[in-house]
């Protein structure tokens, strides 16, 4: 059964995740290098801290030929250990 985020792309089409994690100067990095490993190319993500400091909210967008990169992608960027959410 398709989820309601399947239905809703169309694809191939760009998606933007939206990373949270603790503020540390390599979480870009492992961020940006999770997605090279599956997507290669030029990435600029947008890099925002919270109030106090201790989280970074990084938005990156890729350009996904298939709901399966999505997905995998997510689970990918979920395992890296300073990352809290990825939305």
């Amino acid at each position: 059964m398709k989820t309601k985020l399947e239905k809703m792309l169309k694809f191939p089409c760009s998606f933007t995740y939206k990373v949270i994690g603790l503020a540390q100067p390599e979480l870009v990095d492992k961020i940006v290098k999770v997605i090279q490993l599956r997507l290669p190319g030029d990435y600029a993500p947008n890099i925002k801290s919270s109030n106090k400091g201790n989280y970074l909210s990084i938005s990156i967008t890729v350009f996904a030929k298939n709901f399966s990169e999505i997905e995998i992608l997510y689970h990918e960027l979920s395992k890296i250990n300073l990352v809290r959410m990825v939305l």
